[in-house]
């Protein structure tokens, strides 16, 4: 019976690392780095094509675009918020987060920009948003599996902090 229990452990062991070195080739990989711009909402991001090769549709919010990876494993939102009420990234995240900040996994806010992430059934959430002065907020929302976390850490880092205005 341990036999067949410690076969059963190697088994899922290099599944796990199967799936690990995939991702990793993956996100590693000619990942097709492309400068997205939507001239209509004035936003430009850094945007793995390679990976995000399918258009799924408009984001929950503002003007942009919606991606995901091949397999629908990973998502990528672009999108352009109107600042009508003239909100700080802090008054907006008090305004209009959903969850108790104590629960993110990641909270930065500045007075140009806030980056939040939270894990929640086996994915993590990740927002950024840069505000400008001419009123809109620049956001990009990035969706992806928990356990392939490392595999994406550069990837989101250089989505991140390439997300700009036009």
């Amino acid at each position: 019976m341990r036999s067949i229990l410690f076969s059963a452990i190697l088994i899922l062991a290099s599944a796990s690392m199967a799936n690990a070195q995939r991702t990793g080739a993956a996100l590693g990989g000619d990942l097709g780095w492309t400068r997205y711009r939507d001239s209509g909402s004035g936003t430009s991001v850094d945007m793995p094509g390679g990976l995000f090769s399918r258009q799924a549709g408009r984001p929950t919010r503002g003007s942009g675009e919606r991606f995901a990876t091949a397999d629908g494993r990973a998502q990528m939102a672009i999108y352009t918020l109107r600042n009508e009420a003239g909100e700080s990234p802090a008054s907006y995240i008090r305004n209009n987060l959903r969850q108790n900040r104590r629960r993110l996994d990641y909270d930065r806010v500045t007075d140009r920009f806030f980056a939040v992430s939270a894990i929640a059934a086996g994915q993590v959430h990740y927002t950024r948003c840069n505000f400008d002065r001419a009123g809109r907020i620049h956001c990009v929302d990035l969706t992806y599996p928990h356990r392939e976390t490392r595999a994406w850490d550069r990837t989101v880092t250089r989505i991140s902090l390439s997300l700009r205005p036009l």
